[in-house]
């Protein structure tokens, strides 16, 4: 019976104390924010393909440097902390919450040195996302290694 009680005085404590969220209102400022980041980042390649001349292909990969380098130096001047604060996920979910990840766990880290700060903690966060993406590339190419293999793709 007391373990009970406690629960539910947990449970009281938790709703008191969390942040009260409006779910419609995020869910629309993040798809705002990822709106914004996308249209930028689609005005990079049709810049890079009607301007300088460039093919898409190459034009998409400049278009993503191009993301990054402007989510490091946001990240540097502790402006897209801001962007993420209003337009959580997304600001957090495309190329730029990753580099954002990177470039801040660099800056947290970077009175511990060069080797035992940035070297060691500038992937805490962006760490796993690489490991399991080269991994499951890793498996994905041996499914279709075999699949050739057998004739089957």
């Amino acid at each position: 019976m007391a373990s009970e009680q406690k629960k539910e005085d947990y449970q009281e404590y938790v709703r008191q104390n969390s942040p009260k969220t409006n779910l419609p209102l995020q869910m629309g400022k993040a798809f705002i924010m990822g709106g914004i980041i996308c249209c930028l980042g689609q005005f990079i390649v049709n810049m890079a393909t009607k301007r300088f001349g460039i093919e898409q292909e190459t034009a998409a990969g400049w278009c993503s440097m191009v993301l990054i380098l402007l989510s490091a130096l946001l990240t540097g001047f502790n402006l897209y902390g801001k962007l993420v604060k209003w337009g959580g996920a997304g600001a957090l979910v495309p190329i730029t919450g990753f580099a954002n990840s990177v470039v801040a766990s660099a800056i947290e880290y970077k009175t511990e040195g060069q080797v035992f700060g940035i070297g060691c903690k500038i992937f805490t966060i962006a760490g796993p996302v690489i490991l399991y993406g080269i991994f499951t590339s890793w498996c994905l190419g041996v499914v279709y290694w075999i699949g050739k293999l057998m004739g089957l793709v």
